[in-house]
């Protein structure tokens, strides 16, 4: 089964995020942080297959989230689900090594598009 890791600093958007990814048929096993630090620490403890996360948070962001993760090896899938999606900020989490950003609002079909490519 895979493992996601979904980061925000909503609780409702975290359910939102894990009820969207139900409905575009992915019955993953779910593990939710509050922040990009807690993200971390989750991924160091047991990485999983595939990291969701806000790019604005407190404590530590999304984009941190990720170049801490890169800075410390880890290959994980990366994509960014956000409320804002301009060119800057996809090119900014290209450079980084996420594989992909979804802005908000999304739908089951729009994660599908994305997380696809990632899981073949």
């Amino acid at each position: 089964m895979i493992r996601v890791l979904v980061a925000d600093d909503s609780r409702v958007m975290r359910q939102i995020v894990v009820r969207t990814l139900r409905q575009a048929g992915y019955d993953w096993h779910v593990r939710e942080a509050e922040n990009g630090a807690q993200a971390l620490a989750a991924v160091r403890e047991d990485e999983p297959d595939v990291v969701l996360s806000d790019w604005n948070m407190p404590e530590m962001t999304g984009i941190e989230l990720l170049r801490a993760l890169r800075a410390e090896g880890f290959e994980t899938p990366f994509g960014f689900v956000t409320s804002e999606g301009s060119a800057e900020m996809r090119e900014t989490a290209d450079a980084a090594g996420a594989l992909f950003l979804i802005a908000k609002p999304f739908t089951a079909e729009s994660f599908r598009d994305v997380i696809e490519p990632v899981l073949a």
